[in-house]
């Protein structure tokens, strides 16, 4: 295939400038990929960064930019092998017309974290759609696979909104990994987007005792009683904590995962769970949030797990997905044309969308 010369991306230039610009196509070096995209996601992350979320564009003296504008923004994508530099096809083992999907980080393979096997910690900490010129992102006709890239193959099974689904999902499975979920659990998941549905199906496959889902709209915790969930609560109805106790018997959960976002959330799973119980904690905040520490230490000795990004979990949720066990009918939710990539903003910043997947025009 002939690349064209030039092509049309969503190009952010700062905080709440995001624009839809044509720019010259990428062209493959040594032991690298071009992708034709077939579907981009838009994440919260890519909301909280046009926003000007300081975690991403710098907070003083506390931590420097992530963000390396302009750059072309989109983590969550999945396309067509349509180029490959010298040797690529050896490095990456995929041909041209292949389905593929890459991991959102690109390891530098150099770092402390990269040499003992910890890619998803990279100290550079590259990630597809955030610094320009390095890792830009998916929102664009073409985009460049680097040689350092993680590359998955996707089952032709799949669909392009399945495909596209996989970076959430492969999140998701991290987090359920991290709770360490036994067969006497109560499950608690709190906040029920994209990845929090996805987190339902897949703790409903590790079968605990119960499952619930907390969100604060009526008809995601339908959706989440379909995927599975014993259980919908919601805070502006619930006293959670109580809700939960009520259910163990006046002890809490074993098991909370947040994925809202929200300060609330924290301070709402710290109550619910009981002693000795398992917090993980997968959002990311706007802003910093404070607990009572005792709550974690001297009253109830809990454990507290962070989850970041996917590490190894791709291939389980490319077969998961294939298998037809996790589905994202019901979350994808809107698909939107890559030109009119404004209204899918828009539509991704409103509680009645759940997953909004930006469709390049000829897919």
């Amino acid at each position: 295939m002939t690349l064209p010369e030039s092509m049309q991306a969503v190009v952010c230039r700062g905080p709440g400038d995001y624009r839809r610009e044509r720019i010259q196509t990428p062209q493959p070096g040594p032991s690298e990929l071009i992708l034709k995209i077939q579907a981009c996601g838009i994440c919260s992350s890519d909301l909280k960064c046009r926003d000007g979320a300081a975690m991403y564009w710098g907070d003083g003296d506390r931590f420097p930019p992530f963000v390396k504008p302009p750059m072309i923004v989109g983590h969550e994508f999945a396309g067509e092998v349509v180029a490959m530099g010298e040797g690529a096809k050896a490095h990456f083992g995929v041909a041209l017309g292949d389905r593929v999907v890459p991991e959102q980080i690109l390891p530098c393979r150099q770092c402390f974290y990269c040499q003992r096997g910890h890619y998803w910690m990279c100290e550079v900490h590259n990630i597809f759609g955030f610094q320009g010129g390095v890792a830009e992102g998916g929102m664009a006709e073409y985009l460049r696979v680097p040689a350092n890239a993680v590359l998955h193959s996707v089952d032709p099974r799949l669909s392009v909104e399945d495909a596209a689904f996989l970076e959430p999902l492969a999140c998701g499975i991290h987090a359920v990994n991290r709770a360490d979920i036994q067969f006497d659990d109560t499950v608690v998941i709190a906040g029920g987007g994209p990845i929090g549905l996805a987190m339902v199906q897949l703790a409903k496959l590790k079968t605990p005792k119960q499952l619930i889902l907390v969100d604060t709209h009526d008809d995601r915790l339908a959706l989440a009683r379909d995927y599975g969930a014993d259980h919908g609560f919601t805070p502006h109805r619930d006293d959670i904590a109580k809700k939960i106790r009520a259910l163990t018997g006046g002890y809490g959960c074993e098991v909370y995962i947040d994925a809202t976002g929200s300060s609330s959330g924290v301070t709402q799973g710290l109550e619910a769970l009981r002693k000795l119980g398992r917090f993980v904690e997968f959002s990311v905040f706007k802003e910093p949030t404070t607990v009572d520490w005792s709550t974690i230490s001297d009253r109830k000795e809990l454990d507290i797990r962070g989850s970041h990004l996917s590490p190894h979990t791709y291939p389980v949720a490319i077969n998961l997905l294939a298998r037809g066990l996790v589905t994202a009918h019901g979350i994808v939710t809107h698909q939107v044309p890559l030109t009119d990539f404004e209204r899918g903003f828009e539509i991704a910043a409103q509680r009645d969308s759940i997953k909004v997947v930006l469709i390049t025009d000829d897919t």
